[in-house]
């Protein structure tokens, strides 16, 4: 069961949480228990898990990943988004979560987050539902 999901994104770099639309996914398709496997097929956007309650870690994440990998700096790639494919290769272009009861098995606080590091566009979410 593959679905693909269209997110708009609204910055150059962001993290939108799109925790909701993956569990719409896994009810979507009434599964109980599996795996569900995220991609997002972008060389200049990632995935990640983190804290969703708090907005101000995103703030934070976000502006300490632009202090770290600098948008002006004596990069090569002719495009200038070196700095978003930097950031998209330290996040990572996939997941792989846990279901159960029906319910994404994440922790607490946890939340689950396309990385845009070249906005706004429009993205692709790959979801790959495995039921057990």
């Amino acid at each position: 069961m593959l679905t693909e999901l269209k997110v708009e994104t609204n910055n150059k770099t962001e993290l939108l949480d799109v925790t909701r639309r993956v569990q719409e996914v896994i009810d979507d398709h009434g599964m109980a228990d599996g795996v569900c496997h995220l991609f997002v097929p972008h060389t200049t956007a990632g995935l990640t898990l983190n804290e969703n309650w708090d907005p101000s870690v995103r703030t934070d994440i976000v502006r300490t990943l632009n202090d770290v990998i600098p948008a002006d700096n004596d990069y090569r790639h002719s495009e200038g988004n070196s700095p978003a494919h930097i950031k998209a290769t330290l996040t990572g272009a996939s997941s792989t979560l846990l279901v159960q009861d029906g319910q994404l098995r994440l922790g607490t606080w946890q939340g689950v987050y396309l990385a845009e590091f070249d906005g706004p566009r429009q993205r692709t979410m790959l979801v790959k539902i495995v039921p057990d």
